[in-house]
């Protein structure tokens, strides 16, 4: 993740007030981001009124390119509807590289992105949004009919099936966390088609642009992201063991795929005095995390993440806590995870790690040393994801990492 604070604009300048003002403030941030790149996305994010996505939420923070809206929670309280971020919509708008005339599926309603992809589509284009939720289908019609897009047919839906009476797609916009990709996603997409999926790898999320290329997808950039997990039959969720419970100081492993650690082992081992090991290797501080723990999950077996309330870190339980999530080398009773210490160099930081348990110094100094791997072999390189249909024989895949699931195999490897 990206460590260094968000910049602002300029306080000097006077706050926008009207709806128009919020929104091409929006377009201007969007464009500081680096999120929207291309013209034609920047005219659809200024042609769209989304704050009649959120009526309940002020007109300033719709505008908010960062905000987030949740729209709906289930009864443990857990998000399963969103209006993204107006970042990672755009973000994800420019990864599907979307031209006039083409039919695009969404995977995932809330109105505002499908009429930014019917933008983006244009008249003589087509837009299919599907959401399982007919709350949410509701809501996208009611937006879509009010802001005047006709060219989006809405459907309620399981995501996991496509929608097939449509198809063939030349893209597909999943905003739904996938830990899977669905055969009818890939058989719906034309060849040569673009298909952009928030992909769970091994507890890690990246929204990656796929090609088609017969029945494997091969990956053409992916970015660091966060959404609302996938409901119904594609529905994979993460299992947690937590290390400490109580309440607002909770900490827990998130596995996806791991093998089930001894967790009573591993919370004795978070009360024993931590061990540190350092690696020399440093970051900028506006240079994210993101490629660098994708190197550690390709590279580690056991390595789930762990979250933990800010609380936690407050009281010094442990030294990091995000919201995404921190890499986590486990082996047996003992454990260690990534962290940073500042530099003599107050835009750099040094990355290492921090052990507990029997073994702390050892683990802890092995997951250093994939953290060296990275810098002295990868730093300069990204990864490379592709997805296979499950079933596919070792030696016609990539070397690296495999990723087993129920429908693919999805391999991560590297220069």
């Amino acid at each position: 993740m990206n460590n260094a604070p968000a910049t602002t604009p300029d306080d000097s300048e006077p706050a926008p007030r009207s709806e128009q003002e919020l929104r091409d403030a929006m377009v201007r941030r969007l464009i500081e981001l680096g999120a929207a790149r291309s013209p034609r996305v920047v005219a659809a994010f200024r042609a769209v009124p989304r704050h009649l996505a959120t009526p309940g939420v002020d007109v300033a923070k719709a505008y908010d390119a960062e905000y987030v809206a949740v729209t709906k929670t289930d009864a443990s309280g857990v998000d399963v509807s969103s209006v993204s971020a107006a970042r990672i919509q755009a973000m994800q708008i420019e990864q599907a590289d979307i031209r006039p005339g083409m039919n695009v599926l969404e995977i995932g309603s809330g109105g505002v992105n499908a009429a930014y992809l019917a933008e983006m589509a244009g008249e003589q284009g087509q837009v299919v949004t599907v959401d399982i939720d007919p709350d949410v289908t509701r809501r996208a019609r009611d937006f879509l009919k009010a802001t005047g897009y006709h060219n989006v047919t809405v459907v309620t839906a399981d995501g996991e099936h496509g929608v097939p009476e449509h198809a063939p797609y030349d893209r597909i916009v999943v905003t739904v966390q996938a830990a899977d990709v669905p055969p009818a996603w890939v058989h719906q997409l034309r060849d040569g088609g673009r298909l952009v999926v928030p992909l769970r790898m091994r507890g890690m999320t990246r929204t990656v642009a796929f090609v088609r290329d017969g029945e494997r997808l091969v990956s053409d950039g992916f970015e660091l992201c966060g959404f609302v997990p996938m409901q119904g039959a594609g529905e994979n969720r993460m299992r947690l063991a937590v290390l400490h419970d109580a309440e607002g100081e909770e900490i827990a492993l998130r596995l996806d795929g791991h093998p089930e650690p001894d967790t009573e082992a591993l919370r004795a081992a978070l009360r024993t005095p931590r061990a540190e090991a350092w690696s020399g290797v440093t970051l900028a501080g506006d240079e994210s995390n993101e490629h660098l723990d994708l190197w550690l999950t390709t590279a580690l077996d056991d390595l789930p993440l762990m979250a933990a309330k800010p609380a936690a870190r407050q009281r010094g339980l442990v030294a990091s806590a995000s919201p995404l999530g921190v890499p986590t080398l486990v082996e047996g009773d003992s454990f260690a995870y990534r962290t940073v210490r500042p530099t003599n160099d107050p835009d750099r930081y040094e990355l290492g790690a921090i052990g507990h348990g029997p073994r702390a110094r050892a683990v802890a100094e092995r997951l250093v040393e994939e953290i060296r791997t990275w810098d002295r072999d990868h730093r300069a390189h990204r990864a490379h994801i592709e997805v296979h249909p499950a079933g596919t024989p070792d030696d016609r895949l990539p070397a690296g990492r495999v990723i087993d699931r129920p429908h693919t195999r999805i391999t991560i490897s590297w220069p």
